[in-house]
Parts: C-alpha cells; sequence; structure tokens
C-alpha cells in the first residue's frame, strides 16, 4: 500500500503517550455526545461570541448573549472544557475560545461536514453494523424506502437535501477551475458526456467554458429532470442535454447516437462498488475511440496531503455504507487502478493537488 508523506508518517507509527491514547479512547467512546454538545454551541453562537469577545464571557454573560439558561450554558461549558474547544481563567471564571473551536467557527470544510453529519447522517449510523454486514444502506430507511439515497434524493426533506448538496458541491467546486483546464486546453472537446451530472453543476461551467462542446448529462432520469430544471435559461443551455440512464443495470448503455471526446466522472464511482466501477467504465470504453479520454475526478485518500483530509474521506466511506448505497467508499488509487484496467482501460497521467484534495486520472483505451 502506498501513502502520500504525511499518511505514512501518521499510520505507521504509534506516537501517543499512554495519556494521549486513553484520552482520544474515551472521545470514541463519547462520541455521539462530543458532536452535539460542540453543534450546539455553534448553533446557539456560543462560540462565536467567545470568539468576538477579547476579555472573555463568564457564564451569565454567554447566557445573556445567546440566551440559553444557566444549566444548559453550565453543562456545555464544562464539556467543552473536556473536548478542548473552550478554555477557563480559574481566577475570573471568564471563557474564551481555544485553538479548536477557531477553527469549528472558521474552516468551511468542517462547517459543511457538522450539517452533513448532522442533517444526513446521524441518526442512520446507528445502523452502520446492519448495513456492514448486509451490505445494503439500511440506515436510510427512516428517509424512506429505497435502495439508494440517490433514488430519493429530491424526496428528502429541505434541511437534509440542502446538507446534502452542500457537501456535494462543496468538495467538487473548489476543483472545477483547474480541472477546466485539464479537460479543455489540452485535448480541447467538442463533445463531452457528463457521467453522473446531477444538477448540471460542472455541465454549465463546460459551456461557458468553452463556446463550442456540447454536452449530455448521464444520470437517473428523475435526475434528469431536477437538471433540466436547475439549467433552464441559464447561458449554454441550450448546449446541455439529459439521457436518462440507471447506471446499475448493465443493459443500459451509454449513448450510441453520438460520439464523446471526453467522458467526466466527478465524485461518482465513488458511489458504486468495485464490480459496479468495473461495468461502468467497461460500457464507457465501448462508446470511446483512440481518441476519446475519460477523466476520473475523486478524492482518493491516500494521495491526501494532510492527515485531517483523510480522515474525513475515510469517515465519508461510512456515510456510504451506511446511508448511500451500502457497497461503496472513497477509494485508494490502487483499487481505482485496478478497476479501471479490469475494464480494458490504462491510466495515461494523474493530476494531483486540485481544490480539496482532488486528483484526475486521465484514461484511455488500452
Amino acid at each position: 500500500m502506498k501513502l502520500s508523506p504525511a499518511l505514512q508518517k501518521a499510520y505507521t507509527e504509534d506516537r501517543l503517550s499512554a495519556r494521549e491514547a486513553q484520552l482520544r479512547a474515551q472521545f470514541i467512546a463519547w462520541g455521539p455526545a462530543v458532536f452535539q454538545a460542540t453543534r450546539v454551541m455553534l448553533k446557539h453562537g456560543v462560540l462565536e461570541a467567545l470568539r468576538d469577545s477579547a476579555e472573555g464571557l463568564t457564564r451569565a454573560e454567554l447566557c445573556a448573549r445567546t440566551g440559553l439558561g444557566d444549566y444548559a450554558m453550565k453543562c456545555l461549558l464544562e464539556a467543552s472544557l473536556s473536548i478542548g474547544t473552550v478554555l477557563v481563567d480559574v481566577e475570573t471564571e471568564r471563557y474564551r475560545l481555544a485553538k479548536t473551536g477557531w477553527f469549528l467557527l472558521v474552516d468551511p470544510a468542517t462547517q459543511v461536514d457538522m450539517d452533513f453529519n448532522h442533517d444526513v447522517n446521524y441518526e442512520g449510523w446507528f445502523r452502520l453494523e446492519e448495513s456492514l454486514v448486509s451490505g445494503k444502506p439500511e440506515g436510510l430507511r427512516h428517509f424512506g424506502n429505497w435502495a439508494t439515497v440517490y433514488e430519493g434524493l429530491s424526496a428528502l426533506p429541505d434541511r437534509v437535501q440542502q446538507s446534502w448538496f452542500a457537501f456535494d458541491h462543496f468538495y467538487s467546486d473548489h476543483s472545477f477551475d483547474a480541472a477546466l483546464r485539464i479537460v479543455f486546453d489540452t485535448y480541447h472537446p467538442r463533445s463531452l458526456f457528463d457521467v453522473g451530472g446531477n444538477t448540471g453543476r460542472w455541465a454549465l461551467r463546460c459551456v461557458d467554458y468553452d463556446r463550442d462542446v456540447r454536452v449530455t448529462i448521464l444520470d437517473l432520469p428523475q435526475q434528469i429532470g431536477l437538471m433540466e430544471q436547475q439549467v433552464a435559461g441559464k447561458p449554454g443551455a441550450d448546449r446541455i442535454s439529459g439521457y436518462g440512464i440507471n447506471l446499475l443495470d448493465e443493459t443500459q448503455h451509454f449513448p450510441t447516437d453520438r460520439v464523446a471526446d471526453a467522458i467526466w466522472m466527478s465524485q461518482f464511482l465513488d458511489c458504486f462498488s468495485m464490480d459496479e466501477i468495473v461495468s461502468i467504465l467497461r460500457r464507457a470504453g465501448e462508446s470511446m475511440t483512440a481518441d476519446t479520454r475519460l477523466y476520473i475526478m475523486e478524492t482518493l485518500w491516500d494521495r491526501q496531503k494532510y492527515e485531517p483530509a483523510a480522515m474525513a474521506l475515510t469517515m465519508t466511506s461510512l456515510y456510504f455504507a451506511a446511508i448511500a448505497n451500502g457497497n461503496s467508499k472513497m477509494y485508494h488509487t490502487e483499487d481505482m487502478q485496478a478497476c479501471i484496467e479490469k475494464a480494458g482501460l490504462m491510466v495515461e497521467c494523474i493530476h494531483d493537488g486540485l481544490g480539496h484534495g482532488h486528483s484526475i486520472l486521465v484514461c484511455r483505451l488500452k
């Protein structure tokens, strides 16, 4: 197994002292309470009030500023001292923000992850063990009776939809500028298949970046309808079309009435098992010529520069297990390359460091 230098150091040596290891074990044991107490501190503006106070605030002052009662504030502050988000001056009993609390307030990735975990995942993870044993997203059932979250996405409660899309878009959107240059400035495609194009955000960026390209979005029929609503009336929408397809059905193939110079898959293949990925890539290959390039943009956990990013990705695999579909994950590069080779394709080159830890694998026919 190959890892980035930072992960090699973090994942191959036990660097914690016994006391640090015991504290981390307690964090794991009390993880649900740590998460919810911190979420409440954020939601009710406690951490924000501490950030905005140069001298710190007493418990009574925090109650007055946030509207929380003394009992609630006492519980939250004492828990937060243990969590490490706040500090206290024992002489004046004034609280101030700790570095961890500051990151919770200012790091957009952490904010998106908090909402995603509370609104989308929290209840479903109670059934994580069932999901891992059965290979089905057992945690999805409290939202509805769907085989995957994607089938029910348009029917999820508004707040859940908002947090799901915010999570999905945050990690892809920050990579789009660099990705557009890689796709269009090197090969200049005139036609592009956007596989799993969702609401059409990438397609709109493509038709804006290149005024000649035509984009076909391949996605579930119900998702195509949502996409058409989202792109309607926007510049370049006349060069975006939809093609309804269930890619889990091996009898359904890529369009045969048109040839794509480029095939784009962004944060898409992580939604499938390895066998399913091979099937999708094999069908993609059927529609390719020697000049077609397939671009796979993924956040491969082993290629991350920093340990927090790798942690977020490996934890996201548990969302896939319990909520999304029960059989996919955030993949290691070696797993993805194995699927590509098995599908009759080969990796021509890999571009790293796009946005928040994305990589693009440029593939072609063998």
